[in-house]
């Protein structure tokens, strides 16, 4: 098989693999816990954060709806981006999980 072929093989994004990732960041968004006390700026920046990473997924449903894997395998990445971002800023409780996030 020609470096191209591979290459274009490679590139491709197919629906086992973006299903696998919205898994991930799906059980991530549902395992995360804030850890701020209310009201304060810490739960502010929190509760972005989180919309942030809640908004990017449901991008990401949007686009693989519309068969736009390219722009969905994107958007979970930035979501997860925005969670793992979160967890290493301490900005909520994800019980030392080193599968759902890059902690630890």
């Amino acid at each position: 098989m020609s470096t191209k072929k591979q290459l274009e093989i490679s590139n491709v994004i197919s629906k086992e693999k973006l299903e696998k990732y919205f898994d991930v960041t799906g059980r991530a968004l549902k395992k995360l816990k804030l850890v701020s006390p209310k009201k304060t700026h810490l739960d502010l920046i929190a509760k972005d954060f989180l919309m942030m990473a809640q908004t990017y997924y449901d991008d990401a449903n949007h686009f693989y709806k519309k068969g736009d894997y390219i722009n969905a395998f994107a958007a979970l990445n930035y979501s997860h981006g925005w969670l793992d971002a979160g967890a290493r800023l301490g900005l909520w409780d994800v019980e030392h999980d080193s599968v759902l996030f890059t902690v630890d």
